[in-house]
């Protein structure tokens, strides 16, 4: 393995563990779908505003982009409701697509013989981050801690 692919792999290492970490993330796991056909959509959103990458979702009519978008959904819930950010100051940092379970069946053919179908799954994590001048909303009669 080369370096440039070690050092990528450590890459998207780090960031998943900092995904798992950061309450502003939100996983779908094992959904039935190929990650090829996830990830085409899930380039699209990418460094987009929360608001326009949910238009983008929604008008989508393939089956990953009503999944990415429920992902995106559950994210931007956690980052509203639990920390408090306002929808406008959000953008959608990365999305992190990965090779889950695969089903495996055997097609019988002619003379014999058996193909083989692979029924591919994914992991999808959805990480939303605040803009740098993001303000926290503070409700009244309680004070933020910091």
């Amino acid at each position: 393995m080369s370096l440039q692919k070690k050092r990528k792999r450590h890459e998207l290492k780090i960031i998943k563990a900092r995904a798992r970490k950061e309450i502003l993330c939100a996983r779908v796991l094992n959904q039935r779908g190929c990650p090829d056909k996830f990830r085409i959509v899930g380039r699209t959103i990418i460094g987009k505003s929360v608001v326009s990458a949910s238009a983008i979702l929604k008008n989508g009519l393939t089956k990953a982009s009503f999944v990415l978008n429920r992902c995106l959904t559950a994210a931007i819930a956690r980052a509203t409701n639990i920390k408090g950010y306002d929808l406008d100051d959000l953008f959608v940092k990365t999305v992190t697509i990965d090779r889950a379970r695969m089903l495996k069946r055997i097609h019988p053919v002619s003379h014999g013989m058996a193909k083989h179908i692979l029924k591919r799954s994914c992991h999808v994590t959805v990480i939303v981050s605040p803009k740098p001048n993001a303000v926290i909303k503070v409700k009244e009669g309680e004070e933020k801690a910091n």
